[in-house]
């Protein structure tokens, strides 16, 4: 049998990048983290190498992250109308990108590049190259997006990453004993039934029930699945910790170019997915930013945006 006649998995071409006590595993559908590890233990949700992905676990979003409402909004004097592909909510969901199959342009040992095109299309009618690289060192993952806009006309663009991060063995309700700390001084509230944004309001409203991580607490029973804003950073960087009761965990680490962070505890899974980990998905704008224009992306023709974060054990 020749390697062309290998099946390919159904997560897409496997890449192995190792650097020190991290190993990360690629999948080329989307542009996915199928699976990073510090010393053999997970730091992120992982999934199986031949396995459909499951609930976005690491997947890229481009070019909008979280939901579009209805799948329609008006752009440059036009109304655009996406496939609703979350039809329980009547969502646009996730972007484009996530279920395209990408090539690899570059793989080295630690650093792997892929590169695809999100085709004009209706409902999106521009064409837009993203690279995504992945860079493994022993201060940890490091994911880099770049959107290029290809078209003769501005293109709205918006990205983001969804990584659910895991202290010890992926489990039901793994997360409950956990401490979160996503230190932001605003939270956008959501309507119930269909996840959408009906205002920003500081953390400490009574309407945010709980949801407030400045400091670091135990998540317990506490549901999240909402964007913050006006995040503290430290030398231009914000960050997010999960961390088991001997200090020991992992953290997402980004720059200005990610003024939001969607927060999701999971708990629409089943089994074991269900409350297995938190998603922590730094983004370019909030959700439903097509039609809001809050923080949204107009990139020209030929111009490039991009967003990047660092995953990372941390602890003694």
């Amino acid at each position: 049998m020749t390697a062309a006649d290998v099946p390919v998995p159904l997560s897409g071409a496997p890449y192995v990048l190792r650097s020190g006590p991290y190993e990360a595993h690629i999948a080329s559908v989307g542009a996915t983290l199928r699976s990073l590890q510090y010393e053999g233990a997970d730091l992120v949700v992982p999934f199986a190498v031949d396995e459909i992905r499951p609930s976005m676990r690491g997947a890229l979003l481009a070019p909008w992250p979280n939901r579009l409402a209805d799948g329609e909004y008006e752009f440059g004097g036009e109304i655009h109308r996406l496939l609703q592909n979350e039809p329980e909510t009547g969502n646009a969901a996730h972007g484009l990108i996530a279920w395209t199959d990408i090539s690899v342009a570059v793989e080295t040992p630690d650093r792997v590049v892929l590169t695809g095109v999100i085709a004009p299309q209706p409902g999106y009618p521009w064409r837009v190259r993203i690279d995504a690289e992945f860079r493994l060192s022993p201060d940890g993952l490091r994911q880099e997006i770049t959107a290029t806009n290809e078209c003769t006309a501005p293109a709205p663009i918006g990205l983001g990453g969804h990584p659910y991060l895991v202290v010890g063995n992926p489990r039901e309700r793994g997360i409950d004993d956990l401490t979160l700390e996503v230190d932001a001084d605003q939270i956008l509230l959501v309507s119930e039934e269909r996840m959408l944004p009906e205002r920003s309001v500081p953390v400490s409203d009574a309407a945010v029930r709980g949801r407030d991580f400045r400091q670091p607490r135990r998540i317990g029973a506490t549901e999240v699945n909402n964007a913050y804003t006006e995040l503290a950073r430290r030398g231009g960087l914000a960050r997010a910790r999960l961390l088991a009761d001997d200090g020991t965990g992992v953290e997402v680490v980004w720059d200005e170019r990610c003024p939001w962070v969607q927060v999701y505890t999971s708990d629409h899974g089943a089994g074991d997915g269900f409350r297995c980990g938190v998603a922590i998905e730094p983004m370019t704008c909030p959700p439903d930013a097509f039609n809001s224009k809050r923080d949204l992306l107009v990139v020209p023709p030929g111009g490039s945006v991009g967003a990047g974060w660092v995953i990372r054990r941390v602890g003694p």
